[in-house]
Formats: structure tokens, sequence, C-alpha cells
């Protein structure tokens, strides 16, 4: 399995943003597969993010989080971004970067095989 490390949570203030960061922690794979970030808030299940295609760029939205996060891939830089703006208190959770079983951006959490430790953000109101 791939090492992912995410970067860039911390502490902002309702309506602000964060900017979020995922690369593998060796380039030891071919990023030809889906990424996607998922979210974990205390005492909930985790919930989806966001998706992207590796290849294409396409990429899919939680309802709850559609037009105000966006997200991205820089294939020179082997990492993908979770752009966040607009934040609500209820966006308080462990960010978690997954990769996908293959080059599909899917919302399922079981379509992803290697996840990172998480980055912790908390918006306050």
């Amino acid at each position: 399995q791939v090492q992912l490390v995410e970067s860039g949570g911390g502490l902002v203030q309702a309506g602000g943003s964060l900017r979020l960061s995922c690369a593998p922690s060796r380039p030891t794979f071919s990023m030809s597969y889906a990424m996607g970030w998922f979210r974990q808030a205390p005492g909930k299940g985790r919930e989806f993010v966001a998706a992207i295609t590796w290849t294409g760029g396409n990429t899919l939205y939680g309802d709850s989080v559609k037009g105000r996060f966006g997200i991205s891939r820089d294939a020179a830089k082997n990492t993908v971004y979770l752009q966040m703006n607009s934040l609500k208190p209820e966006d308080t959770a462990i960010y978690y970067c997954a990769k996908g079983k293959c080059n599909y951006g899917s919302s399922g959490a079981g379509d992803y095989d290697s996840w990172g430790q998480g980055t912790q953000v908390t918006v306050s109101s």
C-alpha cells in the first residue's frame, strides 16, 4: 500500500479558507488513479468530500461541500489539493486523503485502498 501524507489543516474562523495537500511519502506508484478526500467528525461516520480522476481531471463532490470546496491535482508534484472556502463549524473534522483502486472518482470509501493519517480541521463560530 502507498503511504499518503496530508498537510494544511488547522484552526480557522467561520467564513475562512484552508487548503489541504496530500502526497505519497515516496513516489512509489504511477499517478493513474483517482484520489479522494473524506472527513470524519467526532461521533460520526466517514463522509465523502471530493474526488478527482488523475488522468482526466474529472471531479465529484459531496452535497455538503458543493460550491465551497474545490479538488485539484498537480501531476508534476504528485500532489492532490482540497481548497476549502466559506468554511462552517460543521466542516470541523479530521480530513483524510485516499488513493482510488482505479481511475474512477467514487464517493464510496470501499473504492479506495490507501489512506493517510488525517489532518484536523477546526472551524470556530
